[in-house]
């Protein structure tokens, strides 16, 4: 996916990107305060509870997810304490509503066209990107033969097995040599994600071999074959849901729906007001709601040549998801025991 990437083009993007994300950020932080405060209102017992089943602490495990991933999520279980038991309910809220939000914003990829309109958006230096790397595709274009796939695939599982090793690793020896990192109650434990500096890592290496000859194989197909994999990824994690789950307490659905629409909401206002493009809104929530799992999928919806945008937004979301969490989770109490 990365083999065409052009840095250069990207840095040209501008700022937009940035504040978009920071803006799905905020959308989230007070999102899950302003959903228990509204769902309070005719179904407290919703968003009661005490002790470790207080329901704020388990929504927390949420903000974590949305805000930054997996690591983020598993820093706000241990932060806060929240009952195991229930921590399968918030599991299926976090992935439910994170995915139909994406399946919206993929649906909306359709009608780029009409929605920059609406925005009044200026994608110039967007199209700018997507026609630089078409021309550079449509020039190397070929027929792939079969040494073509033997060595696309050679390049991409190698680098999977060079990614798995080094984030394997290096995440240990930032665990090991670092406290900060290797307590799970701390801001900056996320860093010590081996799934973080395996997408890191992977991203390098695809930038890397940009430099090189190996850019060619994007005329014989290469983003195609990484696309597929990333759909294959993404039906993995939906194959993880339950959906009898949400028998336990289905007002968490309402609750979680909410709160993506402050989100999404926040996002459609601040994109208004600045003129950014529906590029910018989508990616920017998915490297916030969906981590780098989701957000180079909608990346590449728009073309090939952005998928990177969304694994570096998607990367940053993990450095600031804890402490973006940590803020939500807190204002989810007093929201909760006001």
């Amino acid at each position: 996916m990365t083999l065409s990437i052009d840095l250069k083009a990207i840095a040209n993007l501008g700022s937009k990107a940035l504040i978009m994300f920071f803006t799905g950020t905020v959308g989230i932080i007070i999102g899950g305060p302003l959903a228990i405060l509204i769902v309070s209102i005719f179904s407290p017992e919703t968003v009661g509870g005490v002790g470790p089943d207080a329901v704020w602490r388990g929504l927390s495990t949420i903000a974590g997810s949305w805000i930054g991933g997996g690591a983020n999520q598993a820093a706000m279980f241990e932060i806060f304490e929240y009952n195991p038991d229930k921590f399968g309910g918030m599991v299926l809220v976090d992935i439910v509503m994170a995915n139909i939000w994406m399946a919206i914003l993929l649906l909306g990829v359709g009608r780029t066209i009409q929605i920059d309109k609406w925005l009044r958006a200026d994608t110039s230096t967007i199209e700018i990107l997507k026609e630089k790397v078409t021309s550079y595709t449509e020039k190397i274009t070929r027929v792939a033969t079969l040494p073509d796939y033997i060595i696309m695939l050679a390049l991409a599982f190698t680098a999977v097995g060079a990614s798995h090793f080094l984030g394997n690793h290096f995440s240990d020896f930032l665990i090991d040599t670092f406290e900060v990192i290797r307590d799970k109650t701390k801001i900056l434990s996320s860093l010590g994600s081996t799934f973080l500096w395996m997408v890191v890592f992977a991203t390098i290496i695809g930038i890397a071999l940009s430099f090189t000859k190996a850019k060619s194989y994007e005329g014989a197909g290469a983003s195609k074959i990484g696309g597929m994999f990333i759909y294959i990824l993404v039906a993995t994690i939906g194959m993880q849901m339950d959906l009898s789950k949400v028998l336990e307490n289905p007002g968490l659905i309402l609750v979680g729906f909410i709160w993506i629409s402050v989100h999404a909401g926040l996002l459609i206002l601040v994109a208004k007001i600045i003129k950014a493009p529906y590029f910018f809104l989508a990616v920017g929530s998915q490297a916030n709601v969906g981590g780098a799992a989701s957000a180079p999928v909608v990346a590449a919806e728009f073309h090939p040549s952005l998928t990177s945008v969304g694994i570096l937004l998607a990367v940053f979301g993990y450095v600031v998801g804890t402490g973006g969490a940590y803020l939500c989770a807190i204002l989810m109490e007093v929201a909760a025991n006001g």
